[in-house]
């Protein structure tokens, strides 16, 4: 079991580094002679017919809703883990990230409402400021080494663990468009198959690949995100093989996906929405509300919010502190889950998607997510740097 923590630790590490190659590759294209490339290349239409079925998109949307839905069937797989057999098993170990969790979603949002009250357009990015990238931010905490307890590693992945499950709700309630019924049906009827298939023991991952296919089919054409499709297969997903005690589909379709998810689906997204052009940024554009609003809100409010609801916790008795750590290192995880890089930009695109007349939203949300997740990782790794024992 050690191993594998370790193992994972190590590719997420790993992982964050790639994301913050693309990320850098993108806006270098943006802001080079290589601008009309970049834009031809995340433009590039893109259709899949299947008689009367037509799905036809611009590449960066096919990476968004496509790929991105099974980056959420992974990150619906390690939720599923964790809370049937993994640390979050455990009601002991809940309460701590969960409590960070909710203080490092509320504040975030806090902030970035209080600064753009009265603007009903801008006001649909609320929810951009309180998501945290694990990739990256497990990718800073593993460059201070052994420094690091283990225990505020596993801190850190459950809290963000929750904070991808209250990303999940949020996109499912407030950025869905117009449903259509006909294709709830066919999605519902797909999660009746899965339902039944998991029922009767069917370990066939194929079999729940393709309905799954199906069901996302039928979501993206729904007016519900599509990429809740994959979160809802991933939990029927069958933990173990009643047949091979030592055998869980969960996990071994877990493990192949962590390297096509973390070397190829997120630096991908990174890349067709981090390139934005810098050229016209000036201090009237850095203090304009939405990326104030967003930067504030990754790097004051979420280091505010969570370290203030953990302290609270811990004073009053109700958790304690990860097992060999300090408030030093709780404080700058606590700094580090500002950075929120992938999700936060994910969610920018769904609430500003219909705002095509007005780029200028899309740009501030991108500059806001940059700026923040900057601000964060750095003063992160300052602080735990200082704070974290020499040896």
């Amino acid at each position: 079991m050690q191993a594998t923590i370790k193992n994972f630790l190590r590719l997420e590490s790993s992982g964050g580094i790639i994301l913050m190659a693309a990320a850098a590759l993108a806006l270098l294209a943006a802001n080079t002679g290589a601008a009309g490339l970049y834009a031809y290349f995340i433009d590039t239409p893109v259709e899949v017919r299947v008689g009367a079925l037509l799905i036809a998109k611009p590449l960066f949307l096919w990476v968004n809703d496509g790929l991105m839905a099974i980056f959420f069937f992974l990150v619906g797989l390690e939720l599923k883990r964790e809370f049937m057999e993994g640390e979050l098993s455990r009601p002991a170990n809940v309460l701590l990230p969960a409590l960070g969790a909710v203080g490092g979603m509320v504040v975030p949002v806090g902030v970035f409402v209080f600064m753009n009250r009265g603007d009903a357009v801008a006001m649909q990015g609320w929810a951009i400021p309180a998501a945290t990238d694990i990739a990256f931010a497990l990718g800073i905490l593993t460059l201070l080494g052994s420094r690091v307890p283990i225990s505020l590693k596993v801190f850190l992945v459950s809290l963000a663990i929750f904070d991808d499950l209250g990303a999940i709700v949020i996109i499912a309630i407030f950025y869905s468009g117009d449903l259509s019924t006909e294709a709830l049906a066919v999605a519902s009827a797909c999660l009746a198959a899965l339902a039944f298939m998991n029922r009767r023991n069917v370990m066939s991952i194929s079999s729940y690949v393709l309905v799954g296919v199906i069901m996302w089919i039928a979501v993206l054409k729904s007016g519900v995100h599509a990429t809740l499709a994959g979160v809802a297969l991933a939990a029927f997903i069958p933990m173990r093989d009643p047949n091979n005690a030592g055998f869980s589909p969960l996990r071994e379709l877990e493990h192949d996906l962590h390297q096509v998810v973390a070397f190829g689906v997120l630096p991908l997204f990174a890349f067709v929405n981090s390139g934005i052009d810098l050229s016209g940024v000036d201090i009237d554009t850095l203090l304009h509300p939405v990326p104030l609003g967003i930067a504030a809100g990754l790097f004051a409010g979420k280091q505010i919010g969570i370290f203030l609801l953990c302290f609270i916790a811990i004073k009053l008795g109700l958790a304690r502190l990860p097992e060999g750590a300090n408030w030093g290192g709780l404080y700058g995880v606590s700094i580090l889950c500002g950075v929120g890089f992938t999700m936060s930009l994910f969610v920018g695109s769904l609430a500003f998607e219909n705002a095509v007349l007005n780029q200028e939203l899309v740009f501030d949300e991108r500059l806001g997510i940059i700026l923040g997740s900057l601000l964060s990782g750095v003063m992160g790794y300052v602080v735990l740097h200082l704070t974290l024992p020499r040896s």
